[in-house]
């Protein structure tokens, strides 16, 4: 199974941090955010990896190089000036990412899920949603889970990781351009094609620069 990690984002939320550097670029504990999830994918089985980016992001090409160093394969979708959204930026990479189902990682969370698990997971719908408990910045959530299928709404809803697993049909008669991955799902949560599952685990939105500190002391104190 290959995988993508999203890092298109232009980060308003971490200027000026931003500024002059991507957000997957950013540090925490002295590497990159990036780098923690290529660890992670590469220790779990998967070498063959995507990368979209937008903004300043040959910084990101020029820093992660071919990703020998890390033992993956990597392979970049560049979006240009304009980021194309998360089911923009899916989209266009589907050439790169094959006929089967692949693994999806939004590049501004950390989390310690054992993601080996999903490199062999039978997908038996369009999508499968990693879901975690609200934070307090997303109180209200995402979506509901029950048993092993996602809805949009339900009596509690619990927040979208950013971790999930895509059939490349999901992505049936869009076009090129920007647009988000959330319509997507809930057209294919109404025809019950979206499964999902409850995380209890270490997770974290590491967008704003107090959360990218909240990192940093979670990862020193390890």
């Amino acid at each position: 199974m290959r995988a993508m990690i999203l890092a298109a984002g232009r980060g308003e939320r971490m200027r000026p941090l931003t500024d002059t550097t991507p957000k997957p670029l950013l540090k925490a504990k002295g590497r990159c955010l990036i780098e923690y999830h290529l660890e992670n994918l590469v220790t779990a089985g998967f070498t063959q990896i995507i990368i979209n980016h937008a903004y300043l992001g040959a910084q990101i090409e020029q820093a992660l190089g071919n990703g020998q160093r890390y033992g993956a394969q990597l392979q970049y979708s560049a979006e240009g000036d304009q980021a194309l959204e998360t089911g923009g930026g899916i989209f266009k990479a589907l050439p790169l990412l094959g006929t089967a189902p692949f693994l999806v990682v939004n590049g501004d969370i950390w989390c310690d899920y054992p993601l080996a698990q999903l490199r062999t997971h039978h997908l038996s719908g369009l999508a499968h949603l990693v879901l975690v408990d609200n934070p307090d910045h997303h109180s209200h959530g995402d979506f509901y889970l029950d048993r092993h299928h996602v809805y949009q709404q339900g009596t509690s809803c619990l927040t979208f990781s950013g971790i999930g697993i895509y059939h490349p049909d999901l992505f049936n008669h869009c076009q090129a351009g920007r647009f988000s991955l959330v319509p997507l799902l809930v057209k294919a949560m109404h025809n019950e094609q979206v499964t999902g599952e409850y995380y209890s685990g270490k997770w974290l939105d590491v967008g704003t620069p107090a959360r990218l500190q909240q990192l940093e002391q979670l990862l020193s104190n390890q």
